[in-house]
């Protein structure tokens, strides 16, 4: 059976669970998944997680996304961060954004949103100590987890001390993601001489609605020097189930054609990150409904009508900025899949002219 054809029995199988008719959805599950792999060519290990999602739906299936380990989420961030070039590109450009709208203060306090590891910091770290003679950066960590949190902070004060670096780093915990009303100015330390950057990559899509605006009421309020966003171009929060699957399949079929090629057929390092990391994505926008679901990524033209309509400006990002991603590209992702465009001021990372992710400045 041909990749098309098999690709609309996934699609048929969506649509039959969306109408409860699962006995027809188990029959054409059986199909699809003689014919899937995740270790065949990326239609074959697409169909796969996405088969294993739908069949979540199904009464007689007690799977959820809950079976992907935290533990195994952590180590393959670091993967992910390798071999796909979305997270360092978004990175790259946040912290391009902030040195721009700090000027010439040496004196910089990042608010970052869900820090995990870290690994965004280390070059504005470094870009800071060339820049000014007695930098001071402090770093407000928020997440969910103290431990991890505070192995981020210890790698990032080794880092700092061998730049010569003033560094302060401060985590904030939270007990889960709604938990947004902690973030009030008295629990940040706010200094008037500090140029304030908020950092929110690749998280505000978790909130729901209503947390997701007072988040954003919060940080207008504390008045930053400039608000880094960074989200997946995907609309995952439809209400529709059939629109968010259509919407997912495009999304990853795309990431799946760009890690076939530029990963080689065995690579271990693509395979945990599709089992670990995508498969669990796939599975929290497949199987997943209402607050259980935590993939709500809208694309960003619903971003600038909430950001806008709370006060919030766009800056430009620079030329620079896209100079410094193509860079990026050329040197560790050499890949004419790829490819970048700036519009709305903003900046966009994509493979075979369709977006995947974008970039926005805000303050």
């Amino acid at each position: 059976m041909d990749p098309f054809q098999l690709r609309q029995l996934l699609i048929r199988c969506a649509h039959f669970i969306s109408q409860s008719d699962f006995l027809s959805a188990h029959r054409f599950l059986s199909i699809i998944s003689s014919n899937s792999s995740p270790y065949g060519d990326a239609t074959q290990r697409l169909l796969h997680y996405f088969s294993s999602s739908l069949s979540h739906r199904l009464p007689s299936c007690s799977s959820s996304s809950s079976s992907f380990q935290e533990d195994g989420l952590q180590s393959c961030y670091l993967s992910l961060n390798q071999i796909t070039p979305f997270i360092r590109f978004c990175h790259l450009t946040a912290n391009q954004a902030i040195l721009e709208a700090i000027e010439d203060c040496g004196m910089v306090h990042v608010v970052d949103f869900d820090i995990i590891h870290g690994v965004q910091w280390p070059p504005l770290m470094q870009a800071l100590a060339e820049r000014f003679a007695s930098p001071m950066l402090r770093i407000t960590a928020i997440g969910l987890d103290l431990t991890s949190l505070l192995k981020t902070g210890d790698r990032l004060s080794k880092f700092a001390h061998s730049l010569g670096l003033r560094f302060h780093f401060h985590p904030l915990l939270l007990l889960n993601d709604h938990d947004v009303d902690r973030l009030v100015p008295a629990a940040l330390t706010l200094f008037p001489d500090e140029a304030l950057a908020v950092n929110c990559v690749l998280y505000l899509h978790r909130l729901l609605k209503d947390d997701l605006w007072r988040l954003l009421h919060k940080i207008k309020a504390l008045n930053p020097k400039v608000v880094t966003i960074a989200e997946k171009e995907a609309n995952f929060n439809h209400p529709l189930f059939m629109q968010r699957f259509l919407e997912a399949l495009n999304h990853y079929s795309l990431i799946f054609d760009s890690l076939e090629a530029t990963m080689p057929q065995n690579s271990k390092e693509r395979l945990d990150v599709e089992q670990v990391w995508f498969g669990r994505e796939i599975d929290d926008v497949v199987s997943e409904e209402g607050n259980k679901r935590r993939q709500r990524h809208e694309r960003y033209e619903s971003w600038e009508i909430m950001l806008k309509s709370l006060g919030f400006s766009n800056i430009p990002l620079s030329p620079f900025a896209l100079s410094q991603a193509k860079l990026l590209l050329r040197l560790h992702y050499p890949s004419e899949g790829y490819h970048l465009q700036t519009l709305h001021d903003s900046l966009f990372l994509g493979w075979q002219n369709r977006p995947l992710f974008s970039v926005s400045s805000w303050h």
